[in-house]
């Protein structure tokens, strides 16, 4: 479970135009921003972090350095 940054500081930090995530968004945009650091991890040889990837992503999202856009 992610504690810290909390789930609703996300889902706030995610949304768009003022308006909140979805959870399921929030997921969908965390799991592949995970995928994309374990990937570059596994091309470039990196050693393990003591973070695991979906706590870098969820990281990343509450600084607001990861965006998504609607299809």
């Amino acid at each position: 479970m992610i504690n810290q940054p909390s789930v609703d500081l996300l889902i706030e930090q995610l949304g768009l135009d003022g308006q909140a995530a979805s959870r399921y968004c929030l997921c969908v945009v965390a799991a592949k921003r995970a995928r994309q650091i374990l990937e570059h991890h596994a091309a470039h040889g990196d050693p393990d972090e003591y973070l695991k990837e979906i706590s870098v992503a969820c990281k990343e999202i509450a600084e607001g350095k990861i965006k998504y856009t609607k299809d």
